[in-house]
């Protein structure tokens, strides 16, 4: 992806009141832009509806096309359920949220022993709970594999089921890939760490 392209399609949808989270090219000539309204700590979730894509598509197409970029069809949705935590504001505006995270690099077996087996050595991908490290950076909690939900009719020691959980510390520099956990409610929408503080 052009850095040109990125900086060209940020600044238009910025323009717009919005925020430009990923863009993505696909096989057929597909332009897929990734919308988000704009986060400050404290402030209420806004959901980005059909009008706001429809806003920044009449937009794109005029400036992609004054400017030569490219593609066969233009596609402008949000982030979805699955969104992609790209900078440290995305981190601090899904604290409390499951994350899936992808390491560049595989922990080794010194990491595995240190966390007394609730990590296996060469392990890339992991999903936790994200929040604030002690140390000042940023941790996901993972609950220990015996602390899994049991399958009904299963049988396990209480020992098992005091599993502890397990805290993984990670920079932003360390990671492939991180998402929001695609997990949804029975109401169909994504619960909000704010969701628990209500009465």
């Amino acid at each position: 992806m052009s850095a040109n392209l990125h900086t060209l399609i940020g600044s238009s949808v910025q323009g717009l009141g919005l925020e430009l989270v990923e863009i993505e090219r696909s096989a057929g000539g597909l332009l897929r832009v990734t919308i988000d309204h704009p986060w400050e700590a404290g402030q209420e979730e806004q959901l980005i509806n059909v009008e706001d894509c429809e806003r920044v598509t009449r937009q794109l197409q005029y400036l992609l096309e004054v400017e030569g970029v490219d593609y066969k069809r233009l596609e402008v949705a949000s982030p979805g359920i699955d969104r992609p935590l790209l900078v440290e504001k995305d981190f601090e505006r899904f604290s409390g949220e499951m994350v899936d995270l992808t390491l560049k690099v595989a922990i080794g077996s010194d990491a595995a022993s240190d966390g007394q087996g609730a990590v296996n050595a060469n392990r890339k991908k992991f999903r936790g709970t994200l929040g604030k490290s002690e140390a000042g950076g940023w941790q996901i909690v993972l609950e220990n594999e015996a602390a899994k939900p049991l399958k009904p009719g299963a049988k396990v020691s209480k020992k098992k089921l005091q599993a502890p959980a397990f805290a993984m510390g990670f920079t932003l520099d360390e990671l492939k890939e991180a998402r929001l956990a695609p997990i949804v409610d029975f109401k169909g929408r994504r619960k909000s760490p704010q969701d628990d503080s209500q009465p």
